[in-house]
């Protein structure tokens, strides 16, 4: 699907954000988490204290950076309000990529968080809450979709749980299979072989590789 481009203001204020998470990554790289203070940073990147706080409300956080979150707003009514199982799909991605468009998706940051954060197992173990905030929203979500879905469902709550908790855990696994492909394209090749693809692009081209696998019919399990 199309990417939006973000207009000058937006590109300024990413702009912004990045740099800051240049700066205390390099900071923390070369000096140490603790002995790192925002009046660094603020040199660093060239902006105030202030500035800094108005993107981040700690430290901790700019290291951390953001995991995804699905805002509220239309999109999640939208989606619980369901379309029948044949649509959960097509859902199912809608939500996810706007729930990731709070990602950072410059290869280069991700990869020097990713030093970072196994030099520093507390901040790796902070990021790693954050995933599983996102994971139980999802699994809230999908559990008031499938009561609108399947009414019948929605009677056996601990059926209900089980089968959004299954869904949960394979879009999860999905996500992971197109971050480790966007970010490591020589450990999980694309699809079509372009190692620029978008963060974004390579989320449409693993479920809809999750589609096609969901939609074969297998004797084994048909």
């Amino acid at each position: 699907m199309p990417e939006a481009q973000p207009g000058l203001r937006e590109r300024k204020r990413l702009a912004t954000r990045r740099a800051i998470q240049v700066a205390v990554l390099r900071l923390v790289r070369d000096n140490g988490y603790d002995a790192v203070t925002v009046d660094m940073i603020g040199r660093e990147a060239d902006v105030s204290p202030r500035t800094f706080f108005n993107y981040f409300p700690s430290k901790e956080e700019a290291v951390v950076g953001d995991p995804p979150h699905i805002p509220d707003g239309p999109e999640i009514d939208h989606f619980v309000a369901g379309g029948g199982r044949d649509r959960l799909l097509a859902d199912l991605v809608d939500l996810v990529e706007r729930a990731m468009e709070v990602l950072v998706t410059d290869r280069e940051l991700v990869h020097w968080r990713r030093a970072v954060l196994r030099d520093h197992p507390e901040l790796f173990a902070r990021r790693s809450a954050g995933l599983h905030e996102f994971e139980a929203q999802l699994l809230d979500l999908l559990e008031r979709r499938f009561a609108v879905d399947d009414p019948s469902l929605a009677a056996d709550p601990a059926a209900l749980r089980a089968e959004a908790g299954l869904a949960s855990l394979v879009v999860m696994a999905t996500l992971r299979h197109a971050w480790t492909a966007w970010i490591d394209p020589a450990v999980t090749p694309a699809r079509d072989d372009n190692p620029e693809k978008s963060l974004r692009a390579q989320l449409d081209a693993s479920f809809q590789a999750l589609g096609t696998l969901w939609s074969r019919q297998s004797p084994a399990i048909g």
